[in-house]
């Protein structure tokens, strides 16, 4: 009787850790990766509370080989709200785990949130990044508009790894 309880404690137990795992794509070229993406979809999050518009994010590598962040919008009052930041590869063997800075004091970036690729084309039309946590979720693409058939395959990248789709809303693109 023991023994079966703690099969089915452990059979739970390792359905429900399965469950929670997210998975990132296998591998990211961050030269390709690079460029401007617009945003498609999102959860809706504080730091992006004065977006109306338009929501774009842009990734270069500098000289040194860094990644600046560049993510811009259109705000309620109709001016571009831009946020400057970082970002660097925690997972070298896939560039597809990177953390992202927008904080920075006297130079030194103190606050780091995961960016983890969950879903990319193969020709790096679209991309679906999301957290750990799953509390943040993104899907961008290159160009400011997205087919049905794509963005129908994002969400069921996100819903594979767990997501809510009921709490993502559509970005409005108007460029």
């Amino acid at each position: 009787m023991i023994r079966k309880l703690l099969f089915v404690l452990f059979l739970s137990t390792s359905l429900y850790a399965q469950q929670n795992i997210i998975k990132t794509v296998d591998s990211v070229d961050i030269k390709l990766y690079s460029g401007l993406w617009y945003e498609i979809s999102k959860i809706p999050n504080r730091f992006q509370d004065q977006c109306e518009k338009n929501a774009t994010a842009e990734y270069q590598i500098d000289e040194d080989g860094d990644i600046i962040v560049i993510n811009k919008c259109i705000d309620y009052e109709n001016e571009i709200d831009v946020a400057d930041g970082i970002a660097k590869v925690v997972d070298k063997q896939s560039n597809a785990k990177l953390e992202v800075s927008f904080v920075s004091i006297l130079g030194w970036n103190i606050f780091w949130g995961d960016y983890w690729i969950l879903g990319l084309e193969k020709d790096y039309r679209y991309a679906v990044i999301g957290t750990p946590s799953r509390k943040y979720g993104w899907i961008l693409s290159r160009s400011p508009q997205m087919d049905k058939k794509d963005l129908d395959d994002c969400y069921k990248i996100l819903e594979d790894n767990g997501y809510n789709l009921d709490k993502f809303e559509l970005s409005v693109q108007d460029i």
